[in-house]
């Protein structure tokens, strides 16, 4: 019989952390906690499994679960001492999701479950206090209205806030039990209204309500969009756990709280958290009340006024120290933790690896590995690639003027400027405009993760470092600032005050996460300084490398910054980029709208001396490195002119007829040009084309050698070849051009002639065109193109519904198809070494900037990757996890 329920607590559990897949992030880790001994209230976990049946049999549960549900609940109540729905010890339970990823805030809790108006007064009796007990029970009818039956919360926030101001109180604190038993019934009066039906009595009918709610939450818009924003496959599933309560609200002795081992903004070695005192978990990450700090330093740091934890419970700010230590020796990672302190006993609710910007990520990897906690292959391996892009970015320059009108919680560090919008929905909008803007609300909600991924930064007036925007912010790596108090958002006229400043919609603001700034305007930015923490991992991720990382450049610039990111060579130089400034478009088009071989080699003539003081700078600064250049690819209607004065101007350097210039191109329009009259055919049909651009090459090479550079190993390429013939044509003129330049500058030149592998065929025929190419790049790009029968500038249109259909796990375009177009990659590697053992093998496709595609070119045996200058970083880390995950593999299977 296959199990589905596993149970936990009691110093004993039936799961383990690494069973993540199995029960979830949260059930694993509750399992675990558990079994090492820590405070954990009892529960059980239904498993992922059960989510996958129940959407794959028309949202129906296995026969079992609810036989293993009873007997799971009956080992929690012998544990606890209550029984579920008893009118005079009734056990309350929290039930919760838990995705084996982290999905903070996007699927569904309730808590206080089993509470109705009889166990109410059996929790009176049991806990002596009336007040307590219908908090909880107006608290629970408000989630699972919410959750369960779809009735929105703030129907529920209406009524609380007309009970406070009939009271003359701010805080829901101030409400006495008379007070929330009067909401209790409002609540179940206003449940009526809106669903027609009573609020379920039952605590069986509410668990299991509950249940399918978590499991229906899996498929609810938020979670949809954070799962692709975050690539977590749809089928992965949620588990849900089933807890015994306990109460954080039961007075002045009692607290829940959200930690974090070690500073998530930073990295610092500092406990980092918050807490809220006679509250439930939802309080604190709702911002609805100001947290309090953990620490007394912290709370110096803050200015808050508030009490810390370390204050006013100093026997349990022991005790969660204590824990702190022994939950990070034990998982080595930063974690972030949930707690409830029940009448100063102190419960841990929730442990995970927490989740940090990329400056903490790489100090906690770097003071783990210094504390002996991990390895460097472990702490090159903590790092996301793809975060590091959070540090190649400016930030404020710290010279200029700034206009602070506010100052909330340095939330998640990073600054952004951007046009004021108050919904996610418009932030979302004027994005997909290429705006940048900062969407600012009282406080996020989980409905608001589309507009917070739009947006630049975020902004809010409630919450604190813990609060759905902060954790959310810091994931994204968006910076964000939040409990600005001083703020008052308008939303219905979509402006916010502070004090006589008013700003509305539209406005361009600053903020800065790393300070809690809020400022007027857009503050100029500074370059990054990639040192530090950064720069000892990328070293320790290049010593274990395997693969070379290279760029795609063809300017000076470009080529500077990929050498300052630590590229070693550029792997695409695209020699078109080269030909279309100033008076060599002009050259350019002259050479194109020739009538005969002649006139082409006249205006090749203008263009040389242009692409060999380009070959000269670009070797210059790669300084011996290896240096691929693309020969001319794109189809020539891209040079041709379009406007009047254009070909006039062309008309004119030719000494032709304007006529004569429209009637050429006409003569060169194509159908499908970019499967068309391009690539090596263009050096088949016009070799004089090819034989210029091999004379700027090795002309370049010889005066760089002549006056003491390092001399350079060019690697010519030829685009877009289909069969051998094809190469072995333009490689006889490369050779013969080779020996040209190298008896007129008495230089001895060394240089390799390869292809470009960007058609089915020759990734195919790899052995037969390995006979005569000495490399091969696979342009990815072209051969996805190509394998799929998709035009990379149109298929964005469709692609969207692809993906969300799950035809397509992502954008082939964006991360590579391992299965197609990587088969034949894997090929061409095969047939390609078997004919020539020695043979180079690279990537220069937008994929060589991807990690996911980068860990397959490692599987294959791919020399090196090649990315645009500011994913060079991104490359580097993502070559050296797929450098360790092979040799694990292989340490495995050994």
């Amino acid at each position: 019989m296959t199990k589905w329920v596993y149970g936990f607590g009691g110093g004993s559990a039936d799961g383990r952390a690494d069973m993540k897949n199995l029960l979830g992030g949260k059930g694993a880790n509750l399992a675990e906690m558990s079994s090492i001994g820590l405070p954990v209230p009892p529960g059980f976990t239904v498993t992922t499994e059960v989510c996958t049946h129940y959407y794959a049999n028309g949202r129906k549960y296995p026969d079992e679960l609810t036989a293993q549900v009873e007997a799971a609940l009956r080992s929690v109540e012998a544990e606890v001492g209550m029984a579920f729905g008893d009118a005079e010890n009734p056990l309350l339970v929290s039930v919760r999701s838990g995705a084996r990823a982290s999905m903070p805030g996007m699927m569904d809790t309730v808590l206080n479950l089993g509470l109705n108006d009889t166990t109410v007064v059996g929790l009176i009796k049991r806990s002596g206090d009336r007040r307590f007990a219908y908090d909880s029970y107006r608290r629970f009818i408000q989630m699972y209205s919410d959750v369960v039956l779809g009735v929105d919360h703030y129907h529920f926030e209406e009524l609380m806030e007309l009970a406070k101001q009939e009271k003359g109180v701010e805080l829901d604190t101030d409400l006495d039990a008379d007070d929330l038993a009067a909401l209790t019934a409002q609540y179940k009066d206003k449940v009526r209204e809106e669903t027609g039906t009573p609020f379920p009595e039952d605590p069986r009918d509410q668990l299991w309500g509950a249940v399918g709610a978590v499991f229906g939450s899996w498929m609810n818009q938020r979670a949809i969009v954070y799962r692709k924003l975050n690539s977590i496959p749809e089928s992965w599933g949620t588990a849900v756990n089933v807890q015994a309560m306990v109460f954080g609200n039961m007075g002045s002795d009692c607290a829940t709280g959200v930690a974090f081992t070690r500073d998530p903004s930073t990295g610092e070695n500092v406990f980092y958290g918050e807490f809220l005192v006679n509250a439930q978990g939802e309080d604190v990450v709702a911002g609805i009340r100001t947290p309090q700090q953990l620490t007394v330093a912290s709370k110096r740091a803050q200015g808050s006024d508030l009490p810390a934890m370390e204050e006013v419970m100093p026997e349990v700010f022991g005790q969660l120290c204590d824990v702190r230590e022994k939950l990070e020796r034990h998982y080595r990672d930063m974690q972030d933790i949930e707690f409830t302190v029940q009448q100063q006993k102190l419960y841990m609710l929730q442990t995970r690896n927490g989740k940090r910007t990329v400056h903490a990520a790489l100090k906690i990897a770097v003071d783990m590995a210094s504390e002996g906690l991990i390895g460097e292959d472990e702490a090159v391996s903590r790092i996301e690639p793809r975060g590091l892009d959070q540090l190649l970015h400016p930030t404020l320059d710290p010279k200029a003027e700034r206009k602070v009108v506010a100052k909330g919680l340095p939330a998640s560090p990073g600054a952004a400027s951007g046009k004021v919008v108050f919904s996610a929905d418009a932030a979302e909008a004027e994005a997909r405009k290429g705006e940048r803007v900062i969407l600012v609300r009282v406080e996020t909600s989980p409905e608001d993760i589309h507009g917070m991924h739009a947006a630049e930064g975020i902004l809010t007036t409630r919450g604190g470092m813990t609060s759905h925007a902060a954790v959310v912010a810091r994931g994204m790596g968006r910076p964000c600032v939040s409990g600005a108090g001083q703020i008052r958002v308008d939303y219905a006229n979509g402006t916010f005050f502070v004090g006589a400043t008013t700003v509305k919609v539209g406005d361009r603001i600053t903020i800065d996460g790393g300070t809690g700034e809020v400022m007027l305007g857009e503050v100029p930015t500074v370059q990054p300084e990639l040192s530090g923490n950064f720069a000892t991992i990328m070293t320790w991720a290049d010593k274990v490398r395997r693969m070379r990382v290279r760029t795609n450049a063809e300017t000076p610039a470009d080529a500077q910054a990929a050498r300052e990111f630590g590229a070693e060579g550029i792997g695409l130089c695209r020699t078109e980029h080269m030909f279309f400034e100033g008076d060599r478009i002009v050259a350019m088009r002259e050479m194109i709208v020739a009538s005969d071989e002649k006139g082409r080699r006249a205006a090749l003539a203008k263009l040389l001396p242009y692409q060999r003081q380009d070959f000269v700078e670009l070797f210059r600064i790669m300084a011996g490195l290896p240096v691929t250049i693309r020969l001319l690819d794109p189809p020539l209607h891209e040079f041709l002119p379009h406007t009047d004065d254009e070909m006039k101007q062309v008309a004119d350097a030719a000494g032709i007829s304007v006529e004569t210039v429209r009637r050429r191109a006409l003569e060169l329009k194509e159908s499908n040009p970019m499967l068309g009259h391009r690539g090596c055919r263009l050096a088949v049909t016009f070799p004089e084309i090819c034989e210029m651009q091999a004379r700027a090459i090795f002309e370049a090479v010889a005066e760089v050698a002549k006056t003491g550079g390092d001399a350079p190993v060019p690697e010519v390429m030829i685009p877009l070849a289909a069969t051998d013939k094809e190469i072995a044509l333009l490689k006889a003129i490369i050779d013969r051009v080779a020996g040209e330049v190298k008896a007129s500058s008495d230089v001895d030149l060394e240089y390799m002639v390869g292809t470009m592998i960007e058609l089915p065929r020759a990734a195919l025929q790899a052995g037969k065109i390995a006979g005569v190419a000495e490399f091969f790049s696979f342009g990815t790009n072209d051969l996805t193109q190509t394998t799929f029968g998709l035009s990379r500038d149109d298929a964005g249109s469709f692609l969207g519904e692809y993906v969300d259909k799950g035809i397509v796990d992502t954008d082939p375009f964006v991360s590579l198809d391992q299965e197609g177009v990587g088969e034949l990659v894997r090929i061409a590697v095969e047939r390609g070494r078997a004919a020539r053992p020695g043979l180079k093998l690279g990537i220069c496709g937008e994929h060589g900037g991807d990690p996911a595609s980068i860990g397959f070119c490692e599987s294959v045996g791919l020399d090196y990757v090649s990315c645009s200058p500011f994913r060079v970083p991104i490359a580097r880390l993502a070559a050296a996890q797929a450098t360790i995950a092979e040799q694990a593999q292989r340490a495995a299977a050994e």
